[in-house]
């Protein structure tokens, strides 16, 4: 951390009451990208059937799509930071078939990764509260999300169905937010540049490094060769206070939480509707994201259904050496040891959930 603090400007500091998504992050694809791309699924299939992790740029071959991709990668580290995507259609694709494109385009932005102790590389946001006994993480449930951001580079959603009400995606530019911060508080900036410890989900760090805390202070602000990089997890360096494994100061308190009544606030935020095939990429470096509260079906299979990626992109520098910590790299092939094969093809969850719901009834 430099004596100075300078902002980051640019277009990663964008404000969300200046944007209109469907004018500045919509990304609508050609017809020749969707013939391309069902030419892609055709091929895969030939292979036989494919685990998603058996899905790579080439059992998934996309000669021009590619070039979309490239540009996707360009934007989310040096522009906005986040594009969604629009034209995958729900009438041509069931729901397998749209995670095997999913994988694919997946396949091609970077590494596909697993995303927690159970190994899965392709997750289900769901509203699964009513139907499991323990006390489930804020993706399967109904409830609003602070704001905050994944592991590794990259956060991708599909929507698979919309909810019956509310449910919008929301996301605010952690540039934006340092810039306000190092204008109006600097040393509350500087508080968050010298970091916290997070605290981990307990099956996440057993399964993976086994570190429940992460050893070194995790860098909410960092600048590494002049690239601005956040790394947000609030709740879980609060959780780790709570534990005891930390004093939290006054000034850290009054640092995390002018980061969240910024990031919270409508001048900053900007909410997104994702449509039914609709894909959502998002930079874990740049952007913060949450979610407005939303009302659902009871029949679990109309409720809002969205699939998720975490992806790694090789051409991009590794974080700055004190965002590391939280996101060992060890721990990716540790957690895809308790992976089974096809375990998360929506079909196949959907199954387990829908006789859930028919047990709870």
């Amino acid at each position: 951390m430099t004596d100075t603090l300078t902002p980051v400007g640019g277009r990663s500091a964008w404000l969300g009451s200046t944007l209109d998504y469907r004018q500045d992050g919509l990304w609508q694809l050609s017809d020749d990208e969707l013939t391309e791309i069902d030419a892609a699924l055709t091929a895969l299939k030939g292979h036989g059937e494919l685990d998603l992790t058996e899905i790579t740029a080439a059992t998934f071959p996309l000669p021009g799509v590619g070039d979309l991709l490239a540009r996707l990668r360009d934007e989310l580290r040096t522009g906005r930071g986040f594009v969604l995507i629009r034209g995958l259609s729900r009438e041509q694709y069931g729901d397998d078939d749209l995670a095997r494109i999913y994988c694919g385009l997946g396949a091609h932005l970077g590494d596909v990764i697993p995303q927690s102790g159970n190994g899965e590389v392709l997750g289900h946001v769901l509203n699964v509260a009513d139907l499991v006994d323990e006390k489930v993480r804020g993706y399967r449930s109904a409830q609003s999300m602070n704001m905050h951001c994944d592991g590794h580079d990259v956060v991708s959603l599909l929507c698979l169905r919309a909810a019956k009400e509310g449910g919008a995606s929301r996301i605010a530019s952690a540039a934006a937010v340092h810039d306000r911060m190092v204008e109006t508080n600097p040393e509350l900036a500087r508080v968050l540049y010298a970091g916290m410890p997070v605290m981990r989900g307990q099956m996440d760090a057993e399964r993976g490094d086994g570190k429940i805390v992460t050893s070194d202070n995790v860098a909410l602000f960092a600048r590494a060769d002049g690239e601005f990089s956040s790394c947000v997890h609030v709740a879980q360096t609060r959780d780790a206070a709570r534990a005891g494994h930390f004093g939290i100061t006054p000034e850290q308190e009054a640092a995390l939480d002018l980061f969240c009544e910024l990031s919270a606030s409508p001048e900053f935020y900007l909410d997104m509707s994702i449509a039914p095939g609709d894909i959502q990429f998002l930079n874990n470096r740049l952007i913060v994201h949450g979610r407005t509260p939303y009302v659902d079906h009871d029949d679990v299979n109309r409720r809002r259904h969205l699939m998720r990626l975490w992806v790694n992109i090789p051409s991009w520098p590794r974080r700055p050496a004190n965002q590391q910590d939280i996101y060992s790299m060890d721990d990716l092939p540790l957690w895809a040891r308790f992976r089974t094969p096809f375990m998360e093809l929506p079909e196949t969850y959907m199954a387990e959930v829908t006789a859930k719901q028919a047990a709870a009834v």
